[in-house]
């Protein structure tokens, strides 16, 4: 056969709408015959902040078009809508520029594309983490790199920084970018499957498919912009393109295979696999129809004893946005700047919340919840103790010590949360819920000393857990997961640090809440609505 060379990714168009940042930082320079576009690197400093500022703050029209869908379609079910609704709302509070969509302000990503004729003259990654940093710095934003010192020590960068920064080479004059923050919730819903050429029929492939949305879950704040790439010429190529994928970044792919093994979109897969989605009744967190908003769904070429499988969402916060610089200047993907438009004239009608009032003794408390049936909406009013993953294991090593369990983790439901930082004038920061399940190792433990009765947070949750509460009469609340600027508007009424204030975003916090919404997804007889919509 003769050499033919294929693009592994041949993205047929580009058809971002960009904005305009300015026309500085860029020349064209003749060197021999050849025009080299030269690139002041203060001007990957300028594109890499203002990426990381607008993506923080505001999402693409078209993910906000598939949320106002949702309110429309007479099939979603009630908590789809209300999910919807909320977050919806929440785009229309952090366009302000205050407060963030989402607390978790997540990793900094930058993938670029450098053609062979764009000189800058100096590490490129070093700039654009020097606008990465700036933003981060300046804006309300939350530092949730931890950087080790040991194998098991470690502690808080204070910058967000180190980013992730990925650069390839490519021909022509132009640099192009896709900028990306994630957060961990929809990280850790990143899956690598090493599966084999028996998995490639229609009926092995549906059935691992259905077997596999049931891992998803609801932790990383669906609706999800799902991706599924199948084959790889390696692992990392796989995950690689997984992430891409669920950042729109492959839109435009062809979709059909060729001899030379290029990248392409299935459509029928898409569709089949959204319809499983759909199926599954898991919905927007808590039932029905929106799991996912829609399904990418890629095919690559393989090594003949390898077929590596990867599935991987892009959340709620839907934080992708592309840069590209060219000699007509340094340009930025144009984000929605009006929400509100999206959201309808009325809210979707639910039925009416149950107040529960969190001053009072926790046996009270409990006895309150202990009336109700999963599935029903609360709205929460009194005091919350905020800890998250590194609280939970320093009070572990001081009941390990012998030392009683801290009186705020008997006295008060838990939320586990993180903030951002506080907005001048504001009472908190952007402050939604963080994924459950990585406090489940903790629940028994705690529960038998009298702490931890009532949890609140986001996603589902282990057999443990369930049994945990069975066993101590306590219950897991769910709170929606995503939007955390609407809820530190308008539902978060003080924060106070009360213990381990070195641990920054981690330490364990005092707050009072106003009608905070939240769902009751475990309670003290053994039932759980992720369990219960399983079966």
């Amino acid at each position: 056969m003769d050499f033919r060379y294929q693009d592994p990714y041949p993205i047929l168009k580009d058809d971002t709408v960009y904005k305009k940042l300015t026309s500085d930082y860029v020349k064209v320079e003749k060197l021999g015959d050849r025009e080299i576009l030269t690139i002041d690197p203060k001007g990957l400093e300028l594109l890499a902040e203002e990426a990381m500022a607008d993506v923080s703050f505001m999402l693409r029209s078209s993910h906000l078009e598939s949320l106002r869908r949702i309110i429309d379609d007479p099939e979603a079910t009630d908590n789809d809508r209300f999910v919807a609704y909320n977050l919806l709302q929440n785009a229309a509070v952090a366009v302000e520029g205050a407060l963030p969509s989402c607390q978790d302000t997540g990793t900094a990503i930058v993938m670029g594309k450098k053609g062979e004729n764009v000189y800058t003259g100096v590490d490129d990654g070093e700039y654009l983490s020097k606008g990465i940093y700036n933003t981060y710095q300046k804006r309300n934003l939350r530092y949730s790199q931890v950087v080790p010192l040991t194998m098991f020590d470690e502690k808080n960068s204070g910058s967000n920084l180190p980013a992730q920064i990925d650069i390839y080479a490519k021909k022509g004059d132009y640099y192009e970018f896709l900028f990306l923050t994630k957060g961990g919730g929809s990280a850790n819903k990143t899956f690598l499957y090493q599966k084999t050429k028996s998995l490639l029929n229609e009926k092995s492939l549906e059935e691992f498919i259905k077997e596999k949305i049931s891992d998803l879950g609801t932790a990383a704040c669906p609706p999800y912009h799902l991706a599924l790439v199948i084959g790889g010429t390696s692992a990392e190529a796989n995950l690689a393109a997984v992430k891409k994928a669920s950042a729109k970044y492959y839109d435009n792919l062809p979709t059909e295979g060729n001899e030379s093994g290029q990248a392409f979109r299935d459509l029928e897969w898409e569709a089949k696999v959204q319809k499983i989605c759909q199926e599954s009744a898991i919905g927007a967190q808590f039932g029905g129809k929106y799991l996912t908003h829609d399904v990418r769904v890629i095919r690559l070429p393989r090594h003949a004893a390898s077929c590596p499988v990867g599935m991987g969402v892009s959340c709620s916060a839907d934080r992708n946005i592309k840069g590209k610089i060219t000699k007509d200047g340094i340009f930025l993907e144009q984000l929605e700047q009006d929400p509100k438009r999206f959201l309808p004239a009325t809210p979707p009608h639910l039925e009416e919340a149950v107040e529960i009032n969190l001053n009072q003794p926790m046996s009270d408390i409990l006895t309150e919840l202990s009336k109700y049936p999963i599935k029903t909406r609360l709205k929460l009013n009194g005091t919350l103790i905020v800890a998250r993953d590194i609280a939970h294991a320093k009070i572990k090593e001081l009941l390990d010590a012998g030392q009683p369990m801290p009186e705020y983790f008997k006295n008060h439901p838990i939320y586990y949360a993180g903030p951002a930082k506080t907005p001048e004038g504001m009472a908190s920061g952007s402050f939604g819920p963080t994924t459950a399940g990585r406090m489940d190792v903790y629940v028994d433990e705690f529960q038998s000393h009298g702490g931890s009765m009532i949890m609140l947070a986001k996603g589902n949750r282990t057999k443990d857990v369930t049994n945990a509460c069975n066993k101590y009469g306590g219950f897991y609340l769910g709170s929606i997961g995503g939007p955390a600027a609407i809820l530190a508007k308008d539902n978060i009424l003080s924060v106070e640090v009360v213990d381990f204030p070195e641990l920054g975003m981690e330490a364990v916090r005092k707050i009072e809440v106003k009608d905070f919404p939240a769902f009751i997804i475990t309670d003290d007889k053994g039932n759980d609505f992720f369990a219960d919509l399983a079966h």
